[in-house]
């Protein structure tokens, strides 16, 4: 009987170590500000899926602007060509004006969003703040036409899929002003491929 016991004991004592070293190792490592907007809003929400769904597409939307601005930002500061710098510029007031929008948008739907770059947001940003010259120019400017093309894909589903009648609107609303963004970039992007 002492036996089971103090083997009882010894494997309690064991997995207490586990979790309680698993716990240290996770203290550490800050949470993407994306995930935990979507665990919020899935708390929330968890019994009404279209709910989910429109929350994600606008924490989507809030990633999408915050890292728009940070790289409009960083393009005002490196790039090297003046119609780089103005691109960067009218990226920062739009997107901020959008991420304003957005934020209201959630805020009357009780929506959580990220309020900091997420983790992707950090990589991109770092990814482009290693180039300069005319490196960082090309760089930045195929990041706008990837980053705007995956941004409108949402925006044109989220204005057909949306259950929400204003998260819909929203949606539709911004589909052309995000095409002239990427018109712009497309325009860049053959100018500064002849230098």
């Amino acid at each position: 009987m002492k036996k089971i016991l103090l083997a009882g004991t010894a494997i309690l004592g064991a997995g207490l170590l586990i979790l309680s070293l698993n716990s240290c190792k996770n203290e550490n490592k800050q949470e993407d500000p994306k995930e935990v907007a979507e665990d919020a809003n899935e708390a929330k929400f968890d019994t009404l899926n279209n709910k989910e769904d429109d929350s994600e597409f606008l924490v989507d939307q809030a990633e999408i602007n915050l890292a728009e601005i940070e790289l409009g930002k960083l393009a005002q500061q490196k790039g090297t060509n003046a119609e780089v710098k103005k691109f960067g510029k009218m990226l920062v007031d739009e997107h901020t004006k959008s991420a304003s929008e957005v934020s209201a948008l959630a805020k009357a739907k009780n929506f959580t969003l990220p309020t900091s770059l997420t983790e992707d947001g950090q990589e991109e940003y770092k990814k482009l703040n290693e180039k300069s010259g005319l490196d960082f120019d090309k760089k930045f400017v195929d990041m706008m036409i990837d980053g705007h093309e995956k941004a409108i894909d949402k925006l044109q589903k989220a204005s057909k899929d949306a259950t929400d009648n204003d998260v819909k609107l929203w949606a539709s609303n911004n589909i052309a002003p995000l095409t002239a963004h990427l018109e712009h970039a497309k325009l860049l992007k053959q100018n500064l491929d002849k230098k």
